[in-house]
C-alpha cells in the first residue's frame, strides 16, 4: 500500500500545479491573442489597399475608356506598388490592372457577384514563401469590381516563431518559479497550524489550564483553535472531576477503615466480656455495611462513567415492583419508627424501564428519606398517572433541604447539614447515582423541598399497556441488597 504524502508536499504539488497551469494558460492565451492581432492587422491592411483602389476609381471620369483607366492605374502603381500584390477586375471580367507579382502567382480572382462583403481570404505557399490574399468587392458609380491584394506572411511567421521560442525558453523559469511559489505558499499556509501544534505540545496533565492562541481573523485556523480550546476545556473538567472523585473516594474510604482499625486495636488491648465484644462487633458491622454501600456506589459510578452499565428497557408492572420494595424496606422503616405508605393510582399500571435500575433508583430515594426523616415521621412511595406518563415519587416528612442546596445535592460527594438539623452520615453518592439512572431512562429526577416540612423526589416513566413478567419485579436490585434496610435499622 502506497504511503500517503505529507500534507506539506501535497500542498506544494497543488500550488505548483495551479501556478504552472495558470502560466501555461497565460502563454497559450498570449500566443493566440498575438496570432489573432497579426491576422486582424493584415486583414485591415489588405482591406485598406482595396479601399484605396475604390477611391482611385471614384475619381475617374465616366467618359474615360477601359484602356485609359488601365493606363492611369499603370502610371500610378507601376513604379509605386509593382513589387506588391494587386490586381483589379471589373464585373465583365476585364482586367484593369495586374502587378507583376500577381501575374507570377496568378491567384484566382472571382467576379464581384461571387464575393461576400467582407471579402475572401486565401493563402498560397510556394518555396518557403507564404502569401495571403484578400479578394474584396467594391462598388464605384454603380459599377462593381473585384480587387485582390496580397501580403507576405514571412515576417509575421518570423514574429510568431520568435515569440514561441521565447515562451519555450521561459518554460524552465516558469516551472522553477511555480515550484518555489508552491513551496513558499504551502509553508505560509501551514505556519499557523505548526504554531498551534507547537503550543499544543507544551500542554500536559499538569497545565491543562493553558489555552491555544486564537487568531483575530474568523477563518479555518481560528475555528480549529477554538475547537481545540473547547476540547481542552472538556478534558480539564474531566481531569478535575476524576481528581475530585479520587480524592473524595479516598477520604470516604479512609474514615471507615480508620474506625475499623481503631475499634480492633482497642478491642485487642485487654480481654473483654461477651457483651463488650458483641457491642464492638456491632459497631464494626455497621461500619462494614457503610463501606459496602460506599464501594457499591463507587463501582456503579465507575461503570457508569466507563459505559459498562447497560439498561434493557422492558415493561414493568408497578404493583409487583411496589410489593418487592415493601418487603425490602418495611422492617427497616418500622425499626426506624417511620410510617411507610405505598400508594398506586390504579391497579395494573405498567411502565417502560429497566427493572433492576428502577428498583435501585427507588431504593436510593427511600434510603435518603429514611436517613433524613426523624422518628415518628412518614415516608410515602406513590405512582400517579399523567397522560402517557407515570410519575413515581418518594415523599417524606423529614428535615427538608434549603433552596440554595437543592441544585447541588445531585453532585458527587456533596453533603450539607439539612435545615434545622445536624449532618447525617453518608457518602454523597446516592443521589448522583440516582440522577444517572434517571437520565439513562430518558427522564429527569426532580426535587421539591421545604425546610422543616420534608422533601419529594420524583421522576417520569413512559406508560405501557404490555404486561411485564412478575419475575422482573421480584429480583433483587443490582448492587443493592437487604443491607440497605439493615443499615437503616442500625442507624436508628
Amino acid at each position: 500500500m502506497i504511503k500517503p504524502l505529507p500534507i506539506r508536499v501535497r500542498l506544494t504539488l497543488w500550488y505548483f500545479a495551479m501556478f504552472a497551469s495558470a502560466a501555461t494558460l497565460l502563454c497559450l492565451a498570449g500566443l493566440w491573442m498575438l496570432q489573432r492581432s497579426v491576422d486582424q492587422t493584415e486583414y485591415h491592411d489588405l482591406q485598406e489597399r482595396a479601399q484605396d483602389v475604390q477611391e482611385l476609381l471614384r475619381h475617374e471620369s465616366q467618359e474615360r475608356s477601359l484602356q485609359q483607366i488601365t493606363d492611369d492605374f499603370t502610371a500610378i502603381y507601376r513604379w509605386k506598388d509593382d513589387g506588391k500584390f494587386l490586381q483589379v477586375r471589373d464585373e465583365q471580367g476585364n482586367w484593369i490592372y495586374r502587378s507583376r507579382r500577381m501575374i507570377e502567382e496568378n491567384p484566382d480572382l472571382p467576379p464581384p457577384a461571387r464575393l461576400p462583403n467582407d471579402g475572401v481570404i486565401s493563402e498560397l505557399h510556394r518555396d518557403h514563401i507564404h502569401n495571403r490574399f484578400l479578394a474584396y468587392p467594391i462598388e464605384v458609380k454603380g459599377l462593381h469590381y473585384s480587387v485582390q491584394t496580397g501580403i507576405s506572411l514571412n515576417r509575421s511567421a518570423a514574429l510568431l516563431k520568435n515569440f514561441r521560442t521565447q515562451l519555450l525558453l521561459l518554460t524552465p523559469v516558469v516551472i522553477i518559479l511555480a515550484a518555489l511559489g508552491g513551496h513558499s505558499m504551502s509553508r505560509k499556509a501551514l505556519r499557523p497550524v505548526a504554531n498551534l501544534a507547537s503550543q499544543a505540545r507544551r500542554i500536559n496533565e499538569c497545565n491543562l489550564d493553558i489555552r491555544l492562541p486564537t487568531p483575530a481573523a474568523r477563518d479555518e485556523i481560528s475555528d480549529l483553535s477554538r475547537t481545540l480550546n473547547q476540547m481542552l476545556e472538556r478534558i480539564d473538567k474531566a481531569f478535575a472531576t476524576i481528581r475530585t472523585f479520587t480524592g473524595n473516594a479516598s477520604h470516604e474510604l479512609r474514615t471507615p477503615i480508620s474506625l475499623l482499625r481503631t475499634e480492633i486495636e482497642v478491642a485487642l488491648i485487654r480481654p473483654r466480656t461477651t457483651e463488650e465484644y458483641r457491642e464492638i462487633l456491632s459497631r464494626l458491622h455497621e461500619e462494614t455495611l457503610r463501606m459496602t454501600s460506599l464501594v457499591e456506589n463507587l463501582l456503579s459510578l465507575a461503570r457508569a462513567d466507563g459505559g459498562a452499565e447497560t439498561f434493557k428497557l422492558s415493561p414493568i408492572q408497578v404493583d409487583p415492583l411496589f410489593r418487592q420494595i415493601e418487603r425490602t424496606w418495611r422492617a427497616g422503616m418500622n425499626h426506624a419508627l417511620l410510617d411507610f405508605h405505598l400508594n398506586a393510582a390504579q391497579p395494573g399500571l405498567a411502565v417502560l424501564g429497566d427493572a433492576q435500575g428502577v428498583q435501585r433508583l427507588l431504593s436510593i430515594l427511600l434510603e435518603n428519606a429514611c436517613r433524613y426523616t426523624p422518628a415518628g415521621g412518614a415516608v410515602e412511595l406513590s405512582a400517579s398517572v399523567e397522560g402517557e406518563r407515570i410519575t413515581l415519587s418518594v415523599r417524606d416528612t423529614g428535615v427538608g433541604i434549603a433552596s440554595e442546596h437543592q441544585p447541588k445535592i445531585f453532585d458527587r460527594f456533596y453533603r450539607v447539614a439539612p435545615a434545622g438539623g445536624s449532618a447525617r452520615e453518608g457518602s454523597g453518592l446516592g443521589l448522583a447515582l440516582a440522577r444517572w439512572i434517571a437520565e439513562r431512562h430518558g427522564t429527569e429526577l426532580c426535587v421539591t423541598s421545604t425546610p422543616g416540612h420534608g422533601s419529594c423526589f420524583s421522576f417520569h416513566l413512559q406508560r405501557t399497556s404490555d404486561s411485564a413478567s412478575p419475575a422482573l419485579a421480584e429480583q433483587e436490585p443490582r448492587g443493592l441488597s437487604a443491607s440497605a434496610a439493615a443499615q437503616a435499622r442500625l442507624r436508628r
